[in-house]
């Protein structure tokens, strides 16, 4: 019956007949663990290795004792953590907010965009997408029937938005701009004039904008600017957040939207009807987890000293290139002078024992790159191990 579904899903490769070179399709990636294999494609701080501090993982017990825990919390959310999370955007992100009118809880970040997007799009309308960019951006404009029309960030600039870019892609079909900020898989965080350029263009187009900012808690001194802050974006822009990133609580599969209240209104109607009630005793643990984030010090630690150590390994080798990550935990790495990104994937698979990420998967411009997560396990030098493993293998590799 494969053939009454839509073109986005027939298309589509869930690993269970062929190969799937997504990290996150099948369980195929999970197997790999089992024999050895250093697993460096999944952005799961600390995979496999505990990252949950204790008195969150207390909370969340405590949670689950109650009686409550096994019931449903409003569909939109408990309203105990969005008046935190109200807070949180005051400070960090300059966004003044009502709780109960401009923030949705849901399970996890990418139901999260994938509703954001949702009431937007019809057939063939068409979306502005910086690439290389998170695979999901592409994906979910595909689902829906619309069109993602990538706008290529280059290396020479820093990977900073162009205008005159979004200019040229621009059409009377053009609906939405959609945004991964900080980039994922680049790392770039962008700039106040990127950014400001993008605004005046999107308010000049009358478009929405909607942004994932799942890698937004550590910048490492980039200036980190919400996109909805600016003037005249609040009312035009949704906005997504994690905390599966920067709090390291992905299992939890909690995340936050957050609207101009003419927006959540409809999303609010239909939260029931798509992504359905968040975990309750999640919900209570993240209350928590806002008391004392003193532990999110030690993550950015962590993924600040990995950076520098990718950076320092790679940054002098011949025949690859990269710059030194903005954000996060993830390295891009060129490879194009040594030959087919997919090829050297496989390559190091089996040479060095080590699972990474093929470019080809974020979209025109991530080809002939491999994308490294530096923020598995929790101890250094089992990464540092890995990236010196990728290192010699690479020095090694001649494509056939």
């Amino acid at each position: 019956m494969k053939h009454r579904m839509i073109k986005a899903f027939k298309q589509a490769n869930g690993g269970l007949f062929g190969h799937s070179e997504k990290a996150d399709v099948g369980t195929s990636y999970q197997e790999m663990e089992k024999q050895g294999i250093a697993l460096m494609g999944w952005a799961d701080p600390f995979m496999p290795d505990r990252s949950l501090p204790a008195h969150i993982q207390k909370a969340w017990k405590e949670a689950i004792d109650e009686e409550s825990s096994t019931h449903y919390t409003a569909p939109v959310g408990s309203s105990e953590l969005k008046a935190v999370l109200a807070e949180k955007l005051r400070t960090f992100n300059h966004l003044d907010v009502i709780p109960d009118r401009n923030i949705l809880i849901t399970p996890g970040s990418d139901s999260g965009l994938y509703f954001s997007i949702l009431p937007f799009l019809e057939e063939g309308d068409e979306v502005l997408i910086p690439s290389p960019s998170y695979p999901n951006n592409f994906t979910d404009v595909e689902i829906m029937g619309a069109v993602p029309v990538p706008v290529l960030l280059k290396k020479e600039n820093g990977y900073q938005l162009d205008i005159d870019a979004f200019e040229e892609k621009l059409s009377d079909k053009t609906k939405m701009v959609l945004l991964t900020h900080p980039n994922n898989p680049t790392t770039t965080v962008y700039d106040r004039k990127s950014l400001e350029d993008l605004a005046d263009f999107i308010i000049r187009h009358d478009l929405i904008l909607v942004c994932d900012q799942a890698f937004e808690d550590y910048t490492f001194g980039k200036e980190m600017i919400t996109p909805a802050s600016l003037p005249g974006m609040w009312q035009r822009t949704v906005t997504v957040f994690s905390f599966s990133k920067g709090m390291g609580m992905s299992g939890l599969r909690v995340a936050y939207v957050v609207a101009d209240d003419e927006i959540m209104d409809s999303l609010y109607a239909n939260a029931v009807a798509v992504i359905g009630a968040t975990s309750t005793s999640s919900q209570r643990a993240l209350i928590r987890a806002f008391e004392d984030t003193s532990f999110m010090k030690d993550f950015e630690k962590h993924f600040d000293d990995r950076r520098k150590k990718a950076y320092e390994i790679f940054k002098d080798e011949e025949d690859l290139d990269c710059l030194l990550p903005e954000s996060g935990f993830l390295f891009w790495l060129d490879v194009s002078k040594l030959g087919d990104s997919s090829k050297i994937v496989a390559y190091l698979l089996k040479e060095a024992g080590v699972s990474v990420n093929d470019g080809k998967n974020y979209g025109p411009g991530g080809e002939g790159h491999l994308r490294i997560v530096l923020g598995v396990y929790r101890d250094d030098e089992k990464v540092y191990d890995a990236l010196y493993r990728i290192r010699d293998a690479l020095r090694k590799f001649h494509e056939d």
